[in-house]
């Protein structure tokens, strides 16, 4: 098949996936699950399975705990497609699990907390478990060339069909009538419903034209141990590269400052600055729009000076990012705040991805299991991020002392950095064709 035609399809899941991340866990989800759990007698105490919690820390819990189930799998799941060529195969099967769940968000009210955090958590499932193997595809339909600028227009596509969702469903919410909807409430809910179709929906176009079982490779009866033997073979050789240790390293500290940011700002803006649902979403908007910017902009730094030197630019600018959260007092401020998120968001998550991909030896064939540590670091990262976002909230009552305490996270992220020297190697590496 036409190598360029892979790769639009390849880039072409991110626009399909990318809704739940911007729908679900950054703008309509946060603010519809803290209106609808919050109540005059309690306040913005819930009951969860028969546990007192505040809401935004159960909120902060579930992500974490979605997360660290991914992690938890992932390695022998990517063992696994490695062994027997079937990458395709799990990508579609956390896919269909992710849109059924959002499906499922529905029907949550708030009186049925426990099946709206489980439908949550599904979703998130899905999400994290599909990018591992999305990912792992990168080194194998593009050249060591194209990877920067191949991973920034998946993000850039990405950002473009969320932002297109969001503004579609921000109508339905501020104008329900027009829709033939009662009320906001019920718009959120159809906004998680449409989200599950459209991810469902357009990512058949990557199905159908991502190479499935490209090497040929085999399925054995005893896939589950030449699943373990696979990933373990990957794990020994990644203990080895200083250069990957030290990469992965500055990835999990800085990745803890960045996923957290994304899934909580606009509980941060809610719940600190009490700013309406519109402008939060609006917020976020800005956000996904000037990703879009960032994502080639950091690319074609990279392309000058090194992928090395615009990443620690951008963990730089994080910091100052993390500081400024902490005095933000205004909507102004805070879209301001939010502009400068946007410019750096878009390209340290391609330029993380597409660093990665050049760190993998160029004659093997594993890129899942490889992948397997990037992924599993990364929610990781997420896990220890929201979960320490939470627990700070929970024991100061300020959510601004978590946004300061992410800061931390970046400067050790950025020491690790600072070690770091990325190899130059013959760029004329195959690619499927």
């Amino acid at each position: 098949m036409n190598k360029r035609k892979i790769q639009n399809a390849w880039a072409m899941y991110d626009w399909a996936n990318s809704v739940y991340s911007l729908v679900i866990t950054s703008t309509i989800f946060p603010i519809y699950f803290n209106s609808v759990t919050k109540t005059e007698e309690r306040g913005d105490l819930v009951s969860f399975f028969g546990v007192e919690v505040v809401n935004t820390v159960l909120y902060s819990y579930s992500i974490s705990f979605s997360f660290l189930i991914i992690a938890l799998i992932s390695p022998l799941l990517s063992g696994i497609a490695d062994s027997g060529g079937k990458k395709l195969v799990f990508m579609k099967f956390f896919a269909y699990l992710g849109s059924s769940a959002c499906v499922g968000l529905f029907f949550f009210d708030g009186d049925n907390l426990e099946f709206g955090i489980i439908c949550a958590v599904l979703a998130s499932i899905g999400y994290a478990g599909s990018i591992v193997f999305y990912n792992a595809y990168l080194p194998e339909i593009a050249t060591e060339d194209e990877f920067d600028f191949l991973s920034a227009k998946g993000f850039s596509l990405g950002y473009i069909g969320s932002v297109i969702l969001l503004i579609v469903n921000l109508a339905m919410i501020e104008l329900p009538e027009t829709f033939g909807l009662a009320d906001g409430g019920e718009a959120a809910r159809w906004s998680f419903l449409i989200t599950g179709i459209w991810w469902a929906g357009f990512s058949q176009i990557t199905f159908r034209l991502l190479p499935n079982n490209p090497y040929k490779k085999k399925l054995s009866k005893e896939i589950l141990l030449a699943g373990y033997k696979e990933i373990r073979n990957v794990f020994y050789k990644v203990k080895k590269s200083t250069v990957m240790n030290r990469f992965l390293a500055a990835f999990l500290f800085y990745s803890m400052g960045v996923q957290t940011v994304m899934y909580l700002a606009a509980t941060f803006g809610d719940k600190e600055l009490g700013l309406p649902g519109d402008k939060l979403i609006i917020t976020i908007l800005i956000i996904q729009i000037v990703a879009i910017v960032g994502s080639y902009l950091f690319a074609f730094i990279s392309k000058l000076y090194g992928n090395k030197a615009s990443l620690v630019v951008m963990v730089f600018v994080w910091v100052f990012i993390c500081a400024g959260a902490y005095f933000v007092q205004t909507a102004n401020q805070f879209f301001a705040l939010a502009f400068v998120v946007g410019m750096v968001m878009g390209g340290i998550q391609s330029l993380s991805r597409s660093t990665y991909s050049k760190l993998i030896p160029s004659d093997t064939t594993d890129h899942a299991s490889y992948f397997s540590f990037f992924d599993v670091t990364e929610k990781i990262a997420i896990v220890l991020g929201t979960f320490s976002y939470g627990f700070i909230e929970q024991l100061t009552g300020n959510m601004r002392n978590s946004s300061l305490a992410l800061g931390l996270f970046f400067f050790v992220g950025l020491g690790f950095l600072i070690l770091l020297k990325i190899p130059r190697r013959d760029l004329e590496k195959p690619a499927l064709t």
